[in-house]
């Protein structure tokens, strides 16, 4: 295999991503050419509205699978809590990478007095585009404002400075790699906000049969964070959620044995259920569904029922 064509989403952080592999695929391999073609996703398109809003079965992977299985490309990189649970036949995750610290931040205004979300004065306003994050946040923060904040990093720090708000929630892992980590004013517990599932991690997907392929991409894998990340993958298949359900989850091996926490909350922040399992990492799948089925049993249930139920009702008639 001479030529690699790798297919990427246009954003900063993507083609972070997209390179990143790519250099790790001619480090192994120096003989191959590797090159990144972008591609525009819809959830690249659809800036207007929050992601809940506009669907979640592969918003930012979609395009990206067609190309795949058009052969146009010949892997593509995503980051693994954009990938829906259940891929399209034909496709695999061939790799799944090291994992970067999993945790949200908070991004203060620079010219707001604050420098932790305890600090944010009772009324003040704090954004985010995910539902997971807004609803643990008013779990905790119940006299907060939230409001709704889409686009790149560099388009949500320039939104953010631009207004009156008090600060913004994001992933500490997308913040680092592109260097904005000076701008983090606190980094979150999490025994206050779960990430999402995948959070931190890279997914290299590429066609089943090419198996050259996954055969040069499998010394990027990381074992632990496969074996983690299946666990909170196998978890949300079986809760059936996405970008309008607010699920956190994280996963992880300490010494040999593998750890996995998860909530469930309603869209307001007032219900919300969370549990917690351990067991062989080997079965990390297995605890991923036995985790899922303790939360709808504590009450997950009739929050995600009221959930679907609420969508079903503010859907447009066909």
């Amino acid at each position: 295999m001479n030529d690699i064509i790798i297919g990427s989403r246009g954003s900063q952080l993507a083609l972070w991503q997209s390179n990143w592999v790519k250099a790790e695929l001619q480090r192994l391999t120096p003989s191959v050419n590797v090159v990144i073609e972008t591609i525009s996703t819809t959830g690249d398109k659809i800036l207007d509205s929050p992601l809940a809003k506009i669907g979640d079965k592969g918003l930012f992977t979609k395009e990206l699978e067609v190309a795949l299985l058009n052969r146009s490309v010949d892997l593509a990189v995503h980051s693994l809590k954009d990938v829906p649970t259940r891929l399209p036949e034909g496709l695999v995750l061939a790799a799944i990478t090291s994992r970067e610290d999993v945790r949200d931040v908070f991004i203060a205004h620079p010219n707001k007095q604050v420098k932790r979300l305890d600090d944010v004065p009772e009324g003040g306003t704090i954004a985010t585009g995910s539902l997971r994050r807004s609803c643990q946040l008013m779990s905790w923060r119940p006299d907060l404002k939230i409001v709704n904040i889409r686009g790149n990093l560099n388009t949500r720090f320039s939104k953010l400075d631009a207004s009156d708000w008090d600060g913004m929630l994001l992933a500490r892992a997308g913040v680092v790699r592109l260097g904005f980590e000076h701008r983090i004013s606190e980094v979150i517990s999490l025994e206050r906000i779960l990430p999402a599932v995948g959070q931190g991690a890279l997914a290299i997907e590429c066609r089943a049969d090419n198996t050259e392929l996954r055969k040069m991409l499998k010394p990027l894998e990381s074992p632990a964070t496969t074996a983690a990340t299946l666990g909170e993958r196998s978890l949300l298949r079986r809760l059936e959620g996405g970008c309008q359900v607010p699920i956190g989850t994280h996963g992880r091996i300490e010494h040999n044995v593998f750890y996995l926490d998860a909530v469930i909350g309603s869209l307001d922040g007032k219900k919300i259920v969370r549990g917690k399992v351990h067991g062989d990492p080997d079965t990390s799948e297995e605890l991923g569904v036995k985790l899922a089925e303790i939360l709808l049993k504590g009450g997950g249930k009739t929050i995600l029922d009221g959930i679907r139920a609420s969508e079903q009702q503010a859907a447009p008639a066909v």
